[in-house]
């Protein structure tokens, strides 16, 4: 029994030495408070808010703790006699904004929790304790029970999770984030005017200590007294400047949806059963302003990232409306839902947008902020998710202000803008490239055969003088080649005084003069295109046609065949060669090594040089002759005067080394090369000879092919 008793007490008195507080550790956050003596509003205020059981004993926290100096400020600044003249939800609101879930010291707050470890100098906010949960509200005359989403709804039923409860964030400010992201003081007193910025700022405030440990966490002196920021949401709504920007999000783009779950969460918590209805933005937008949260790839990526929002001002925004967006719609309620949401997406960033970073920080139309952040913006607010920019100008879309715009914002041009929007709009509203767009009707477009069956999703042809009936991806093809060529991608801005040839999207030409233009499809019909108006662009011009440009039907050999039956046509004699050999089927016009869809040259000598061709032996003095040498002769000839997969103009835009048509007896290609200076081609053959292009002559439209006449003919060595 003694021995029993002896081993029974060892083990208590180990048990008590183990589990005891060890000796020095620091108090719990409230007791530290306590003892530091200047911190005796605030510990009132963590009374009057019910959170003194909670800081004086167990858990992980870190606290922004207001000093006695930052509160007589803030009782001065908001006519309060003292923490006994505040309410407990105020109160409330203060302690739960002045708490971050878990102890950081400060370097560790610039370090991003990330799934895969700390990343170093990343963060600038941390998730606080304080939330707003369901609250009242007036919609359409109705009282309601209303919480925010809490989700991007990007997927169109994502937008409310009932496990979370949206809590704010706070920012902060570190030397070390400030360094490796190339920020500046000047980022910080963008906002801040009146606070130094001192490498730890939280918010408006500066951090008078920082690291002082307790048992339960770490504390930080502020000397600011800091209410919880509004988020974007919020912050717009109290502001009237931006009432009519605010308008359109509320009426096109916010729903407020009863939820099941969120209604039974409010029920547990107040014991009264009533519907509460999520507050919920449209899943065509880059976020919901109201969820504070960020994107959530991770749990914990708000510490890293945050989103940017830019308002134009109430008249900043009529201006837009009415010159740009509604220059040919009446109303709001007119516009294409795809225009509103382009719109307000394009005032919306899904990362944060510094002061010094607005040209460099792109959003989902890979412009930056086309603003001057020292004389286009009237307010700036670092909101709980983001930052807030109030502009005294919209930003200039990419997708109106460029050529696409012209189409996308005009009715009549709806099918262009289908078809554009499918194959060349992230092109074409680049603001970095210059264009030439040839816009024309869905009039135009429905009278030449297409349209689009939207209960099918697929466009069709009908050949307007009869014939089958083209769908889907034929039909698409036809139209989508036609498209192409009312694309160039230079800016030619005087279709309507001059007179020249332009290369398109798809390595075709068209040609114009004088306010007509016409394509190779055009011009076998014998028609053409009449400019109706001509506008300017942030990257180009745009031409109304009242004709398509139309695709050719013919193939090289026809329209060779037509220039050389003209009267005294100089490319008779060359057709006259080609026309007698074995690589010609004078029926279709195809010429063997020719490829339907793929691009060509076809440089031609004329009659005095195909003489000169013959006196040198290079041709044969008959084109009829059926010897085989002579066949040889006429063949390699003819190839070594087609420019193979490419073709040039005198536009002072190509030059260079060309492969041919013509193959050496050991397989290797042969080339010419080409000088070119607008309105003077010379091509340079193997031999060392030069003939220079007739360019009075020459710039004959084909089919994918460009058919010069040549003063002179190439010589070449097999």
């Amino acid at each position: 029994m003694l021995v029993l008793l002896v081993l029974t007490g060892c083990e208590k008195k180990e048990f008590k030495e183990f589990y005891e507080r060890p000796a020095g550790l620091a108090d719990p956050i409230y007791q530290e408070l306590e003892a530091m003596g200047k911190f005796k509003h605030f510990l009132a205020c963590i009374d009057k808010a019910g959170y003194k059981d909670i800081l004086g004993k167990a858990g992980y926290w870190t606290i922004f703790a207001p000093n006695d100096d930052a509160f007589e400020k803030y009782f001065q600044a908001n006519g309060i006699a003292g923490v006994e003249g505040m309410d407990a939800k105020t109160a409330e609101r203060i302690v739960k904004y002045a708490l971050v879930y878990n102890a950081f010291n400060a370097e560790k707050l610039a370090d991003y929790q990330s799934s895969i470890g700390w990343q170093p100098s990343m963060a600038f906010k941390r998730r606080t304790a304080f939330y707003e949960g369901v609250q009242p509200l007036t919609i359409n005359g109705q009282e309601r029970l209303v919480i925010n989403s809490n989700r991007n709804n990007r997927s169109g039923d994502d937008y409310y999770n009932v496990n979370d409860n949206n809590n704010k964030y706070v920012p902060y400010f570190l030397s070390r984030y400030f360094s490796g992201k190339g920020l500046t003081a000047a980022d910080y007193n963008y906002f801040y005017p009146n606070t130094a910025f001192t490498g730890f700022n939280v918010a408006g405030a500066q951090v008078i200590n920082r690291d002082m440990v307790a048992e339960n966490g770490v504390i930080h002196e502020i000397d600011q007294v800091l209410a919880p920021l509004p988020n974007i949401d919020q912050y717009m709504a109290s502001q009237e400047q931006y009432s009519k920007f605010k308008a359109i999000f509320d009426k096109y783009m916010v729903s407020y949806l009863s939820n099941a779950a969120a209604t039974d969460k409010n029920s547990e918590i107040t014991g009264v059963y009533n519907n509460v209805y999520v507050k919920v933005y449209d899943a065509g937008l880059m976020y919901s302003p109201n969820n504070e949260n960020y994107l959530k790839f991770e749990d914990n990526d708000g510490q890293q990232g945050g989103y940017s929002f830019f308002a134009p001002t109430n008249a900043a925004l009529d201006t837009y409306l009415n010159t740009v967006l509604l220059e040919h719609y009446k109303t709001l309620d007119a516009l294409p839902k795809e225009i509103i949401y382009d719109f307000l997406n394009a005032h919306m960033w899904t990362n944060t947008v510094w002061p010094s970073k607005f040209a460099s920080t792109q959003n989902s139309f890979g412009q930056g902020a086309l603003f001057n952040p020292a004389s286009d913006v009237v307010d700036k607010q670092v909101l709980s998710n983001g930052l807030f920019y109030g502009t005294s100008k919209v930003q200039e879309a990419n997708v109106f202000s460029s050529v696409f715009g012209k189409a996308y914002l005009d009715p009549k041009f709806s099918m262009m803008t289908r078809a554009l929007t499918t194959s060349l709009k992230p092109i074409l509203i680049n603001t970095g490239i210059k264009f030439t767009l040839f816009l024309v009707s869905d009039e135009v477009l429905q009278f030449e055969g297409f349209r689009y069956n939207l209960d099918a999703n697929r466009w069709e042809y009908t050949p307007p003088a009869g014939g089958a009936t083209l769908t889907g991806t034929p039909a698409w093809d036809k139209l989508n080649r036609i498209i192409n060529t009312h694309v160039a991608l230079t800016d030619f801005s005087d279709v309507e005084n001059s007179r020249g040839i332009i290369e398109t999207y798809n390595g075709e030409y068209i040609k114009y003069s004088h306010n007509t233009v016409y394509s190779t499809g055009n011009m076998e019909q014998d028609v053409h295109a009449d400019v109706l108006d001509v506008k300017t662009t942030a990257n180009g011009t745009v031409y109304y046609l009242d004709r398509l440009l139309r695709e050719p039907t013919q193939a090289v050999g026809i329209h060779l065949k037509k220039l050389a039956e003209a009267p005294d046509s100089r490319y008779k004699r060359f057709y006259e060669y080609l026309s007698k050999t074995g690589i010609y089927t004078e029926a279709t016009g195809a010429i063997l090594g020719i490829t339907a869809g793929s691009p060509y040259t076809l440089l031609v000598p004329d009659n005095d040089a195909i003489e000169a061709a013959i006196a040198a032996d290079f041709l044969p003095a008959s084109p009829t002759s059926t010897a085989t040498e002579d066949v040889a002769k006429v063949i390699n000839f003819i190839r070594y005067h087609i420019i193979d997969k490419g073709t040039v103009v005198p536009d002072g835009r190509k030059e260079g080394g060309y492969l041919t048509l013509l193959q050496k007896d050991n397989g290797d290609p042969t080339t010419v090369q080409i000088t070119n200076t607008p309105g003077n081609m010379v091509v340079r053959d193997m031999m060392g000879s030069s003939a220079a292009v007739v360019t009075e002559s020459s710039n004959r439209l084909s089919n994918n092919t460009v058919i010069h006449l040549l003063n002179g003919f190439l010589k070449f060595d097999r």
